[in-house]
């Protein structure tokens, strides 16, 4: 790595962020941080820019000590992190790290906007999921991205060397993350030598990195804590009767997000009491039994909390102009609303409507239900996705055994 003098350094950076488009109050407020920094290292005597530097500096002026950096730090600090974690990175890779950048537009050289237009239109004659191709397209744009930072204006210069040096800016991301994005290029580049962009097949080169499965413990929720979320819930209001409605059908179905939110009428067959749609995940048929609460609940929510909008999703949001729910939101917002109502602690657990999913399938785990029947009643396609399960601790389980009706009718 060639080390420059921390002025030309950050004179490139300067460069840099102009190039991506930063506010001038953003540029205020870094320039004014730079010229803090530049001060202090030369009071110092130091010439470059070095992690330790960017420790002491924010540890002096902002009283913000190493021990912090791994916290959950009020904005105003993470602003202050943020300033030298982005000098750190852009002398490590010649890059401004994504983590860092909010505004919505990442490409804005002509040439990658065409060939990332034509990557979507490629991963939709695939058949793509919606979700997948949005991954692979955005996945794709930081790369691009990346290769305008350094300099590059088409593919002509792109090699294996330059991938591999993309891929470790991804350091400090998890182990999924990092598959997810060589995925993604793989892809990517699958495209682009097809299409004969490149002349060389770059992604049969790509590194294979494969997350091994079943790494994670699923997150669960015990009785106590479903007892007070559902309680949270003010089912008086149009809001909280959609909100109980769609935790109710997470919690005792068992459904993805992405299906809650597709929920349509023509789903529901009341007569049969069935629920039969097709999983946006797997594109299989499901059927599942229209359970008594979950019944009532969606049957409170129409005819006394959902807007009147034309729109075939049962589910739609409660401000103007009360659309469905987007494909991106994952209704994180929804749970963690009201685990803030009953107090209760997030810590590093994910508790998002996937855990409520988790929930379910390690319960009936933990009351000896096979496999093979959780793996149908939750739509896995393979019971070796369902065997993560196995990892929860079930003798937690057992000292608080989780009775859903009992906590519908606590609630």
């Amino acid at each position: 790595m060639e080390k420059k003098f921390l002025p030309d350094l950050l004179s490139d950076l300067e460069q840099e962020l102009l190039r991506l488009g930063y506010t001038e109050g953003s540029m205020t407020f870094y320039r004014r941080r730079w010229n803090q920094l530049m001060a202090y290292a030369q009071d110092r005597n130091e010439y470059y820019y070095t992690e330790q530097l960017g420790i002491d500096f924010v540890h002096e002026f902002f009283g913000i000590t190493q021990d912090d950096f791994a916290k959950t730090l009020p904005q105003l600090q993470t602003q202050e992190l943020r300033v030298i974690r982005m000098i750190g990175d852009f002398q490590l890779h010649h890059a401004i790290l994504r983590r860092y950048l909010k505004h919505r537009q990442i490409l804005t050289e002509p040439f990658f906007t065409e060939v990332s237009d034509k990557f979507q239109k490629y991963c939709n004659k695939k058949a793509y999921s919606n979700i997948t191709t949005d991954h692979y397209v955005k996945q794709s744009a930081y790369f691009m991205d990346y290769l305008s930072a350094q300099g590059m204006r088409d593919f002509s210069q792109v090699t294996v060397a330059i991938i591999n040096a993309y891929i470790r800016t991804l350091a400090g991301f998890t182990y999924k993350t990092v598959e997810q994005n060589i995925c993604s290029l793989r892809a990517f580049f699958r495209c682009l030598y097809q299409e004969g962009t490149v002349s060389a097949d770059l992604a049969s080169k790509m590194p294979m990195v494969k997350a091994r499965e079943q790494t994670a413990i699923p997150s669960v929720w015990t009785h106590e804590e479903l007892k007070q979320l559902i309680g949270a819930i003010d089912r008086g209001s149009p809001k909280g009767k959609r909100d109980y409605a769609i935790i109710l059908i997470a919690c005792r179905l068992g459904l993805r997000c992405a299906d809650i939110k597709n929920l349509c009428f023509d789903d529901f067959n009341w007569a049969e009491k069935k629920l039969c749609f097709v999983q946006s995940k797997t594109k299989q048929p499901m059927e599942l039994p229209l359970v008594p609460d979950v019944g009532w609940a969606v049957i409170e929510y129409l005819k006394y909390g959902r807007p009147k909008v034309d729109s075939p999703c049962i589910f739609v949001r409660h401000m103007a102009t009360f659309l469905p729910f987007s494909e991106g939101d994952h209704l994180e917002q929804l749970i963690r609303g009201y685990m803030e109502k009953a107090h209760i602690l997030m810590l590093k657990k994910r508790r998002g409507m996937h855990s409520l999913r988790h929930t379910m399938a390690s319960v009936l785990l933990e009351k000896d239900t096979p496999l093979p029947v959780i793996s149908d009643i939750i739509g896995h396609l393979d019971t070796n996705s369902t065997a993560v399960y196995l990892k929860v601790d079930m003798e937690r389980l057992a000292e608080c055994p989780l009775d859903f009706e009992e906590v519908i009718r606590l609630g």
